[in-house]
């Protein structure tokens, strides 16, 4: 049975404006030990789906329209907010976006560790922070005894994504969600904190679920990929599958994007995607990808197509199956 299963989950904004469909119909799987990558444009409903998993939409304007979340069978949908509290930083971490902003002003980089200590583990203060220079040494932070006394700003950004780790590392959990963990970072940190992500990983036996929009970062980590579009999933397969036979058009585009040396050592002409990410409010009931896509066909303006099986376990929302990236 996998850790983690999502099945129908759709989830609407009310606002002024209109309802937005930040995710529609969604479903997948996370094995235990597994890194299931994430990936697509802004706005596509990547970091929607991770909070929904940790029950942190604000309800209203979000609403959980169809669906199910099932962490080890049991729907996090239906448990009241003292059975979710239990899960959420415990079982079940995340690592959100910015590194730089994540972190409390001011409080020490310490003191926010044991709270989160203190707070799953029935622990009193001096043997929180005794676990947080714990913690801190197994993200291979210098000097752990001295930072617990320092605030964020004294530290640089790769140390405080470190910082972050450790939170979400705090509880032992089953699964980490990893949102966009290296934004923000340059080439050398990203690099450390995939290899530190990859070790913990391989020493705890911990799920990841890994959402970003770099598929250098899909590449390194992840055994299988999702690759979401307008709040649907347009294509997912094993990530090795995913990049060597890409299917869906959009996919496609987005392997093509990825900067590559020429044979003469110039970089390629990169290519862009035409059009922009289609509006979520008053979707249409056909392709969300048709107003982009080149191989567009009347059919795609007339129906949404389903996600399909193509081969084992690489599945494709589109009439065509198009194309391979070839180098």
């Amino acid at each position: 049975m996998p850790i983690l299963e999502i099945k129908n989950l759709t989830i609407h904004f009310h606002t002024d404006a209109g309802v937005v469909q930040a995710v529609n119909h969604l479903s997948l799987t996370l094995e235990k030990g597994e890194v299931l990558g994430m990936v697509g444009e802004s706005g596509c409903g990547k970091s929607v789906t991770a909070l929904s998993i940790m029950r942190l939409l604000l309800m209203p304007p979000a609403r959980v329209v169809t669906g199910e979340i099932l962490f080890e069978g049991r729907n996090l949908l239906a448990l009241d907010s003292e059975e979710m509290r239990k899960i959420r930083g415990n079982r079940i971490s995340m690592i959100f976006q910015e590194p730089m902003t994540s972190l409390n002003p001011v409080f020490t980089v310490g003191d926010q560790i044991a709270e989160a200590v203190m707070a799953h583990q029935n622990l009193m203060k001096k043997e929180a922070m005794d676990k947080t220079v714990q913690l801190l040494k197994s993200v291979q932070i210098p000097s752990p005894e001295q930072r617990i006394s320092e605030y964020p700003h004294q530290l640089s950004g790769g140390m405080r994504q470190r910082v972050m780790i450790a939170m979400a590392l705090s509880g032992s959990p089953s699964i980490l969600i990893a949102d966009e963990p290296t934004t923000a970072l340059d080439v050398t940190i990203q690099a450390q904190i995939l290899d530190l992500m990859s070790n913990i990983r391989e020493e705890s036996d911990m799920s990841i679920l890994m959402i970003t929009h770099d598929l250098g970062v899909i590449a390194e980590m992840a055994d299988r990929t999702v690759v979401m579009y307008a709040g649907e999933v347009v294509e997912h397969a094993r990530t090795v599958d995913l990049f060597q036979r890409p299917c869906h058009p959009y996919t496609i585009g987005l392997m093509q994007s990825i900067p590559r040396i020429g044979s003469h050592g110039a970089r390629d002409r990169l290519k862009a995607i035409p059009g922009t990410v289609s509006d979520l409010i008053d979707v249409a009931p056909w392709c969300k990808f048709s107003d982009r896509c080149v191989h567009v066909t009347g059919e795609c303006r007339q129906r949404n197509p389903d996600l399909v099986e193509m081969e084992s376990g690489h599945f494709v929302r589109c009439f065509k199956h198009v194309g391979v990236v070839t180098s």
